[in-house]
């Protein structure tokens, strides 16, 4: 089982496609069915931006990337003058956080999510024995 899309809610879809798919170098357009702004993640992945009315609520998202794919994102951030944090919550500090081996940083988006790139995930159920 794969999850094939998400449905993102934002104020204005078009605007909050637009923006984190150029942030991210990602394609972007309407999507084929629905009212949706669509924002090609990969070839199994679809964020579908909708646009809701206020106050929009300010959910998480994250994106595992890898370390190649990590450092061209954040420098792709850093230029657009994105503020970087190394936690979730709290102060833009401009660092990369760590965890569980890998790296992850942390950004808000006007749509206002959180959003997050990784190179290692956290959220994968313990192997069984």
């Amino acid at each position: 089982m794969q999850l094939d899309h998400l449905t993102v809610p934002a104020a204005d879809a078009r605007t909050a496609a637009t923006r984190l798919a150029e942030l991210l170098g990602l394609p972007h357009g309407p999507a084929a069915v629905g009212p949706f702004h669509a924002v090609y993640v990969s070839d199994s992945l679809t964020l579908d931006f909708d646009t809701w009315p206020e106050p929009v609520p300010a959910l998480h998202y994250a994106l595992r990337v890898s370390e190649a794919e990590f450092d061209a994102l954040v420098a792709r951030l850093r230029a657009a003058g994105v503020g970087l944090r190394s936690r979730p919550h709290g102060p833009e500090d401009g660092q990369v956080g760590e965890h569980g081996g890998g790296r992850l940083v942390y950004w808000n988006d006007p749509a206002p999510h959180v959003w997050e790139l990784l190179t290692v995930s956290y959220a994968r159920a313990p192997a069984s024995d």
